[in-house]
């Protein structure tokens, strides 16, 4: 598992966003690596991490491969979290080995499966991927989604950056992923079992994660507070890092 690290202190762990890889985290990392060791890894078969030649795609074994990380750091314990399907695996990671989570954020996320109509069209863009590439295509399908309106309109330096992003993916790990997130378990059962201290960001202009889904994550933690990030959708970090850094430093603070 390929990552980057900075920093020095309490190590935290940053999960990114579909269809992106551990870059997505360098504005936060920048504000955040005076306060703490930051390791940002790319998932498999994204970014510059391999598929390993995996023939059944599960998140499961995207957590494996976090822990097994974590063991060669030396690190039983770390504050984790993740945006999007970061947030995924990371709830993974909560259901697999909690005792190593002394800290959870969830950045537009959602702890539900995804319903018939999610899972086919999942489906669908892993097989166009297989048989096509990505090249075009998946970029102009996916940033509507992924940005907010005002960062649609105001920041194209992100637009461009989150397009050049999705564009470097490889088309075999968007598959792999696609399929992975589309076979994921509900996880609210693993929100309701963790008593740590937990933070639920969500970007007010998020048009992938409902509102209520946000609010439920937060409900069910049992130390959870929600915090909703104005003018940003549901690549938060990158479209507001300095913001998104903010409510984490704070955060950080009060888990000391």
């Amino acid at each position: 598992m390929h990552y980057i690290e900075s920093g020095t202190g309490p190590p935290l762990v940053l999960l990114h966003a579909f269809p992106a890889d551990a870059r997505m985290w360098r504005g936060v990392r920048a504000e955040l690596e005076q306060h703490c060791r930051v390791i940002t890894p790319d998932q498999r078969g994204l970014g510059h991490s391999p598929l390993n030649g995996s023939t059944a795609p599960s998140l499961d074994l995207v957590a494996d491969d976090l822990l097994a990380l974590l063991d060669r750091l030396e690190l039983p314990r770390v504050r984790l979290g993740g945006c999007s399907m970061g947030g995924y695996v990371a709830m993974s990671v909560l259901r697999k080995a909690p005792e190593r989570v002394t800290g959870l954020f969830l950045a537009d996320t959602r702890a539900d499966a995804d319903g018939e109509q999610q899972r086919e069209n999942r489906l669908r863009t892993a097989e166009r991927a297989e048989n096509e590439g990505t090249e075009g295509w998946l970029a102009d399908n996916s940033l509507p989604g992924l940005l907010g309106e005002t960062t649609r309109q105001q920041r194209t330096d992100v637009v461009d950056a989150v397009r050049e992003l999705i564009e470097e993916q490889p088309p075999e790990g968007v598959a792999w992923a696609q399929r992975a997130m589309a076979a994921r378990r509900d996880s609210y059962d693993v929100l309701r079992d963790y008593a740590g201290p937990a933070l639920v960001l969500r970007g007010a202009e998020d048009g992938l994660t409902p509102p209520e889904s946000a609010r439920d994550m937060a409900l069910s933690l049992p130390n959870g507070r929600l915090v909703t990030l104005p003018g940003v959708g549901h690549l938060a970090p990158l479209e507001t890092p300095s913001g998104f850094a903010n409510e984490l430093r704070e955060w950080l603070t009060e888990t000391d």
